[in-house]
C-alpha cells in the first residue's frame, strides 16, 4: 500500500531528474494536501517528534514532511510541488534566518506562476505558501528554549558528556557563548543532529516550544471546507 514515504521518495527522485508521474499519482491517491519543506533530516526529526507529542498524525492529515538536502534546493522543490506546472500543493516549512532570501525568491516565483497559469485553488488563499524563520537554526531555537543547563543534562543522559568536554577544550570554542558551543557540538558527528532533534523536542515543556516550530504546527491545522 502506498504511503507518505513512497510519495516523499517519488518527489526526491523527480527532483533528481526522474519522471514526475509517480509523484503526481501518489499525491492524488493518498491524498496529499500539504508538504513541509525542511533543510535536512534533523529538522524532520524535530517536527516528527513534536507531532507525536501533540498526538498529530501528519500522514493521516495528508501532510508530507520532506527534508530537501539543503536550503538552496527550495526553489526546485517549490517548482515541483507548488502552482502549475507543479502539483499545486500547500507548502510550508522552516528556514534559517541566513537562508531566508532563498525561500523568499522561491515563493515569489511560485506566486507569479500561480497568478499567471494556475486556477484559484492553487494561486489563491486556499493554498497559502508560508515558511517560518528560526533565529539562527532550529537547534539554536531549541537550545534557547531549554536553556544551556538542561541541554547539558540531556547530553549527559545520552552518554555524550565526555565528547562534549573534549570538544569544549578545542581552541576554536574559546570565546563562544555556551549556547553557541552546544549548537556547534551537535553538528560535529554524523547523525548527532538528527538524534538530538528528537531528544531536545521530547524534553520541551509544552509552553516552551520555539515560536517558529509552534507556528508551523498551527499553520498545518486543516482548514475548514469552504
Amino acid at each position: 500500500m502506498a504511503d507518505m514515504g513512497a510519495f516523499r521518495e517519488a518527489v526526491v527522485a523527480w527532483d533528481a531528474g526522474g519522471p514526475g508521474e509517480p509523484a503526481r499519482e501518489l499525491a492524488a491517491r493518498l491524498p496529499v494536501r500539504a508538504v513541509v519543506l525542511l533543510e535536512g533530516p534533523s529538522d524532520a526529526a524535530a517536527v516528527e517528534a513534536l507531532a507525536e507529542r501533540r498526538g498529530r498524525d501528519l500522514e493521516g492529515e495528508g501532510v508530507c514532511v520532506l527534508p530537501m538536502g539543503g536550503a538552496m534546493s527550495v526553489g526546485r522543490f517549490v517548482r515541483l510541488l507548488g502552482p502549475s506546472p507543479g502539483l499545486g500543493l500547500r507548502l510550508t516549512g522552516l528556514c534559517d534566518v541566513r537562508e531566508r532570501p532563498f525561500y523568499a525568491r522561491a515563493l515569489t516565483g511560485s506566486a507569479a506562476a500561480g497568478s499567471a497559469g494556475a486556477g484559484p485553488a492553487v494561486a489563491g488563499a486556499a493554498q497559502p505558501q508560508r515558511f517560518f524563520v528560526c533565529a539562527a537554526d532550529l537547534e539554536d531555537e531549541l537550545i534557547r528554549a531549554l536553556g544551556v543547563a538542561r541541554v547539558e543534562e540531556l547530553v549527559r543522559a545520552e552518554g555524550d558528556l565526555r565528547a562534549l568536554r573534549t570538544f569544549l577544550r578545542q581552541p576554536a570554542q574559546q570565546g563562544r557563548t555556551p549556547q553557541q558551543q552546544l549548537r556547534r557540538f551537535l553538528g560535529t558527528k554524523k547523525g548527532r543532529k538528527i538524534r538530538y532533534g528528537r531528544v531536545l523536542v521530547e524534553a520541551l515543556e509544552p509552553d516552551r516550544v520555539p515560536a517558529p516550530l509552534d507556528d508551523l504546527f498551527d499553520h498545518l491545522l486543516p482548514h475548514p471546507a469552504t
